[in-house]
C-alpha cells in the first residue's frame, strides 16, 4: 500500500465531507471546494477520520492512491486554515499596488503591468516590496504564484525580480575588463 494513501485524515471541528463515487465536497469555516473522485478510488468515513482505498493494485491506482489523499488533505486544511504565498520584488523603483481585484506592478517595462487576480485568491501588498497571496485553494494559489513571478523572474547577474520569500538566487559573475 502507498505509504501517504494509508494515512488517515483527520477532520478538524467546523469541517464537513460529502462524498459519492465520483466526487467529494469539503465544506468549512473559510470555504468549500470539490475535486473529482478518479475511477478505483473510494473514500469512508469512520468517526472524524477519512479514509481512501483503491480498488486493486494496479500501477496507475498506486500513483493516484497518494495522490488523491494528498488533494484532499489539501483541500481539508485550505478551507479550515487556509494558506499563503509570500513573494517579494527586488529592484530599484520596482513596487506592487492593489488596485480593486488586480495588482498593479511596476516593474522597470515601459508600463505598469496590470496582473488580474482569479476569484478566490486575494493579494495583500504590506510593503511596496512584499505581496501576501491567500487562498483555499492550494493548486490555484501555487499557480498564481508562479505566474506572477514569470512576469519579471529574478536575474542571475544583479537579482533583481520578483522571486519568492526566502529564495536564494545564484548571481553570476559579470563580464571583467581583459
Amino acid at each position: 500500500m502507498s505509504r501517504i494513501g494509508k494515512m488517515p485524515i483527520i477532520l478538524p471541528k467546523g469541517v464537513t465531507v460529502s462524498f459519492n463515487h465520483s466526487k467529494i465536497k469539503v465544506k468549512g469555516p473559510k470555504g468549500e471546494l470539490s475535486h473529482p473522485l478518479p475511477s478505483g478510488i473510494s473514500v469512508s468515513m469512520e468517526g472524524e477520520k477519512l479514509f481512501v482505498h483503491r480498488s486493486d493494485d494496479q500501477r496507475s491506482l498506486k500513483a493516484l492512491h497518494g495522490l488523491t489523499r494528498s488533494i484532499i488533505a489539501n483541500m481539508v486544511t485550505g478551507v479550515s486554515q487556509g494558506f499563503e504565498k509570500k513573494l517579494e520584488i527586488v529592484g530599484v523603483g520596482f513596487r506592487a499596488e492593489p488596485q480593486g481585484n488586480d495588482l498593479k506592478l511596476s516593474l522597470g517595462f515601459s508600463h505598469p503591468v496590470l496582473f488580474p487576480l482569479p476569484e478566490g485568491i486575494k493579494a495583500e501588498v504590506e510593503r511596496q516590496t512584499l505581496i501576501t497571496l491567500k487562498g483555499i485553494d492550494k493548486q490555484l494559489l501555487g499557480n498564481v504564484a508562479a505566474k506572477l513571478r514569470s512576469i519579471k523572474p529574478p536575474e542571475p547577474y544583479k537579482g533583481k525580480g520578483i522571486r519568492y520569500l526566502g529564495e536564494r538566487v545564484r548571481k553570476k559573475v559579470g563580464k571583467t575588463k581583459g
